[in-house]
């Protein structure tokens, strides 16, 4: 039942569907980044029997030995094959031959089965004609014991094989109570399964409409990225062309805007060196006219009648012979003024070199936004065609045959769950009788085994060597009765017990070995996909019994390992030939007319770098003359003193001089004339020092400017050639490049979208995992380690025990001598004399030191006469 309900789930999620080709690969390109929601099953995927697995694991050993032959595939399939036929002929070769296969392939089982038969009828014969044996004072009915030297040695052995032989049973019932227990809280779990399953199958149906609405409000995500680059094709579309022309041209005009800055530097330094220049000529002229105002002072001062006496004419000798120091520099006076090259540069700068540059620079970023204003009909047309993709799409949605599967399924459900609900209470009342009957069958077996621990526990405690067979205790006695107690209840019911376990045993290693480990394995499956073996006009039985279209390769296995692997619905039974979603989609249709859209988009602007008045403007800046100006003139005088002598160390210097003087009108005068010379030094010295600094720093920067300056204009004139002629030459192909760029990254968002559509709806929505579930609790887990390992287990230890009840019954019966009390025994008179009573089969008897009182010489050894 649970095999055929497990089948049933897995073909009604295939009923009324249809077939199609080969599945798709059920991995997803790595690059993808839409992904359906996961959904949450209750069940789990195994089931794990937990410690007790153990035990199961050692009867699945035993029935390896008893059935070590491979899964019978060839003789299965001729089996059903001969099922299916409508009249068997059991006299035809091919029929004998198919079951001598099967007796083969049975044959452990039929053995054990055999030997259990035989058990079965041989126990009650043998207990029957034993009770009348003993009732005729045979077969050890005789209360009376016959004494053997050996006799404590026989009882020890007897005992201690009966206790191990109890031990052993003890086993065989501990496992016959411990499945009987599996299956009684294993069954009560069941009804928690099944709803678990029910459950996880209602998640698949309510879950399929959220998917399939799911990808469709992704298209909405995939739309508004479109729609954001149609409406940011100025920075997307023109970003990127201006991205492939800045390399080129940026670094050019780089050069040039630096080319103008240094022109303007350049102005600048010549206007400044210029005007200083002018500047310096008068106040040399002026430094001239002072110093030789102040030597005619120094003169006059000199003439004073005082420096013709002794020691001051000394001091004025002195002072006469450094009056030719102070003469300025005539060289400052002749430094030559720059407005030749200034005119020159001003020339230049009639033309805006910098203006140019910024034109250019504004022509290259005006791109994104030419982009722009000559697209806008394009990208309208574009975003019409990308609203009908998405009325495309839910059409297409809209008829898949997964809702109409899963609308059908969801009725088998309904009646299946109510089957279920149905019948579970009268399971479970069955599972009852079951675990009732178990009970009593353990119990029984605990009785018997009981009784032989209680014969064994009494006559071994109650046991008194010293004492005769006639007046053994009443412990003892009790032991050996409850030994023959026993033993009754082992002939009574042990050949019951030994039909229940056949039965169970049949029934249990059949299902194992015919159903569950090839179930586990698939091989089942391989045997149900056996071309024409359920219909030979059916290829693929499944294909045909649901599509009719049985070459279709539809197989149980495949459909079973895709739900397993949580695989769709649609990849799983194979529904492209049928409703092929590619072809529905349309991916290359739909991405075609996206692309014909954009082949209408025209982009066309051209760039002409600096012009004829920027290149002159460079060229006549190269030949201004700056680069042929006699710079180390000007820096020669910047280095030199514009006075003869340092006159503010020439004015102290007199200053001193004048102090050695007497005090008069000389000392006074050549004082005053220091201070004229400080005074000059601070008006017109300074100044001048100042202007040749300035002069100095005008010189570097036209140096610094000049350098080169003809092999740099040269070098940008031929890279601004180069750029100009990548412009003309490359302008029109990166245009177009960028533009199928730009167009296949629009195109590649809904070619992406739809793959993953396809890959979806293929691979992921509606996945029958839940069903395959449901087949493995229906099987796996319900039938086989639910129902088949614990009664497996069950008949194993029942069995065991009670093959061993009959090795204990004999055990048990030969103790019971030694335990219970004898009606007679063997005594001896004297040395001389023969038993009392007379002996049988030549059996000399038991004989002790004393027996009654009497002296039994036999016992007593030499030393003791």
């Amino acid at each position: 039942m649970a095999l055929v309900l497990g089948s049933l789930l897995l073909l009604g999620l295939c009923k009324n569907t249809f077939s199609g080709g080969q599945a798709s690969s059920t991995d997803a390109p790595k690059a993808w980044n839409y992904e359906l929601p996961a959904t949450n099953y209750e069940t789990q995927d195994s089931h794990k029997a937990g410690p007790i697995g153990i035990l199961f694991e050692l009867v699945h050993i035993f029935l390896y030995v008893v059935q070590p032959h491979d899964f019978p595939e060839d003789t299965l399939k001729n089996v059903i094959r001969k099922a299916l036929e409508s009249k068997i002929n059991y006299d035809e070769p091919e029929t004998v031959l198919l079951g001598l296969k099967i007796a083969y392939y049975e044959a452990g089982i039929i053995l054990c089965s055999l030997l259990g038969l035989l058990f079965i009828i041989l126990m009650p014969l043998v207990g029957y004609f034993f009770c009348m044996c003993r009732c005729c004072n045979k077969c050890g009915g005789e209360m009376h014991q016959r004494q053997k030297e050996n006799g404590p040695f026989l009882r020890k052995c007897f005992a201690i094989s009966l206790l191990v032989i109890c031990i052993i049973i003890s086993i065989g019932i501990f496992y016959g109570f411990v499945a009987n227990h599996q299956v009684r809280t294993r069954i009560k779990r069941s009804r928690k399964l099944t709803d678990s399953n029910f459950k996880d199958l209602r998640t698949l149906l309510n879950e399929t409409p959220e998917q399939i609405k799911y990808i469709l409000a992704q298209y909405n995500t995939t739309k508004d990225k479109a729609f954001l680059d149609l409406n940011s094709i100025n920075s997307v579309l023109g970003g990127r062309i201006l991205d492939r022309l800045r390399p080129n041209i940026i670094p050019v005009l780089d050069e040039i805007k630096s080319m103008a800055t240094a022109i303007k530097e350049t102005k600048e330094a010549l206007e400044n060196m210029n005007s200083t220049l002018k500047s310096l000529h008068q106040q040399s002229t002026q430094l001239s006219s002072s110093l030789t105002s102040v030597k005619t002072s120094l003169r006059g001062s000199l003439n004073d009648p005082l420096c013709s006496v002794r020691p001051t004419s000394e001091t004025c000798n002195s002072i006469r012979l450094s009056l030719n120091q102070l003469n300025s520099n005539p060289e400052l006076r002749q430094l030559p003024l720059v407005d030749t090259e200034l005119n020159n540069v001003n020339n230049v700068l009639k033309t805006d070199l910098g203006g140019l540059v910024q034109q250019d620079y504004q022509s290259l970023n005006d791109i994104p936004d030419r982009v722009q204003s000559q697209t806008t009909s394009v990208v309208a047309g574009v975003k019409k065609v990308l609203n009908s993709i998405g009325s495309d799409i839910n059409n297409v949605t809209q008829r898949l045959p997964i809702q109409d599967i899963l609308s059908e399924f969801s009725g088998y459900v309904n009646n299946t769950e109510s089957y279920m609900q149905r019948h579970l209470p009268t399971w479970e009342e069955y599972d009852s009788y079951w675990w009732l009957g178990g009970l009593v069958i353990c119990s029984l077996l605990t009785l018997i085994v009981i009784f032989y621990y209680l014969g064994l526990l009494c006559g071994v405690c109650g046991y008194d060597r010293h004492a005769t067979p006639t007046t053994r205790g009443c412990v003892s006695n009790t032991g050996g009765v409850f030994l023959m107690v026993g033993v009754g209840l082992s002939f009574l019911f042990c050949w019951i017990l030994m039909i229940i376990v056949v039965l169970t045993f049949v029934v249990g290693a059949n299902v194992e070995k015919l159903i569950c480990e090839p179930y586990m394995s698939k091989e089942l499956f391989r045997v149900l996909d056996t071309p024409r073996l359920l219909n030979e006009d059916w290829e693929y039985y499944l294909s045909g019994k649901l599509f009719n279209k049985s070459k279709i390769k539809l197989t149980f296995e495949q459909v079973y390992s895709d739900c397993k692997n949580n695989r769709g619905t649609y990849g799983t039974l194979h529904l492209e030939n049928s409703f092929n979603i590619s072809e529905r989609l349309n991916i290359n249709e739909h991405t075609e007319s996206i692309s014909n859209e954009l082949e209408n988009l025209k982009v066309n602007f051209n760039i002409f770098l600096l012009g004829a008045a920027g290149r002159k403007n460079l060229q006549d800046f190269a030949a201004c003359g700056i680069d042929r100006m006699n710079y180390d003139t000007y820096l020669a005088q910047t280095g030199k003193s514009p006075a003869g002598v340092n006159l503010l160390s020439f004015a102290y210097d007199l200053e001193a001089k004048a102090n050695r003087l007497p005090p008069g009108n000389l000392r006074n005068s050549l004082k005053r004339d220091a201070q004229t010379i400080k005074t000059i030094h601070q008006q017109r010295v300074l100044p001048i020092e100042q202007s040749l600094s300035t002069i100095y720093q005008s010189v570097k920067i036209l140096q610094r400017t000049s350098s080169g300056l003809l092999e740099r204009v040269t070098r940008i004139l031929t890279s601004l050639d180069f750029a100009q002629n990548f412009i003309t030459n490359n302008i029109s192909s990166v245009i177009i490049e960028e533009t199928k760029k730009y167009g296949r990254t629009i195109t590649g968002y809904f070619e992406h979208y739809l793959q993953w559509i396809e890959f979806s709806i293929r691979e992921k929505v509606a996945s029958c995992k839940p069903v395959a579930t449901a087949l493995d609790t229906a099987v796996d887990v319900f039938l086989c380690s639910y129902v088949i390992d614990p009664l497996n287990l069950f008949w194993f230890g029942i069995g065991k025990a009670t093959v061993f009840l009959l090795p204990a019954l004999i055990f048990a019966v030969k103790l019971a001598k030694y335990y219970r009390r004898m009606d007679s025994e063997d005594v001896y008179d004297d040395v001389e004399t023969i038993p009392m009573k007379n002996m049988e089969n030549g059996n000399n008897g038991y004989h002790k030191d004393h027996l009654y009182g009497i002296h039994n010489p036999v016992m007593t050894s030499p030393s003791q006469h």
